[in-house]
């Protein structure tokens, strides 16, 4: 299996959560602390690209800020994959508390000879649950300086491997690997699966 660098965009404003996501306790853990967890069972290195490192500096991650400032998601990935030490890096959010180690080991296994893996479930695809590699790195930098913040919109000029929504299914049926904390509602949901020990 490829060596790879796991990467987690801290980056994001919470605004309809009213809080800060990445610290919304879940099981007694906050949600970034479980994902740190869960990359380094992948990895030895462990990337938080965040703008406030004071927040993350009890975490066992290495922490980066962003190379382009305000270019939201995409320049988060830039980023990360700026300072990876590992050719190939798992990108996920910071709020995705159901990541399956298993749907990203099989991601790992897919990667060598492409670009970018990606998930596409119902004609959606997951850019912030995806591995790239730093043959990226050129043309985020490309489509940044033309005012580019879609993170789809490169995928013409590399290598893409999706993976479709059967294969996601035989590792993750209900589709919890992309579930992410954006309002009350989503976070009360995440307590409720937890409780019931989903997403360990």
């Amino acid at each position: 299996m490829l060596t790879v660098s796991g990467v987690v965009l801290a980056g994001g404003q919470s605004s309809r959560l009213g809080m800060d996501k990445s610290f919304v306790n879940v099981n007694g853990q906050s949600l970034i602390e479980q994902i740190v967890v869960k990359l380094a069972r992948l990895s030895d290195d462990v990337i938080i690209v965040t703008n406030s490192p004071e927040k993350y500096d009890h975490l066992k991650a290495r922490l980066v800020g962003d190379i382009y400032h305000g270019k939201g998601a995409l320049g988060g990935i830039y980023s990360g994959l700026r300072t990876a030490a590992n050719s190939y890096s798992l990108v996920v959010a910071c709020d995705m508390p159901f990541l399956d180690l298993n749907l990203l080991c099989y991601m790992i296994l897919l990667a060598r000879g492409h670009d970018v893996v990606i998930p596409r479930i119902g004609g959606f695809l997951e850019p912030l649950h995806a591995i790239y590699s730093k043959s990226c790195l050129e043309p985020i930098d490309r489509l940044l300086a033309r005012g580019g913040l879609k993170i789809i919109d490169f995928f013409f000029e590399v290598r893409v491997r999706y993976v479709e929504e059967g294969e996601v299914d035989i590792f993750d049926p209900q589709h919890l690997s992309f579930f992410n904390v954006n309002t009350p509602n989503d976070l009360e949901e995440v307590k409720k699966l937890a409780r019931r020990g989903r997403g360990n």
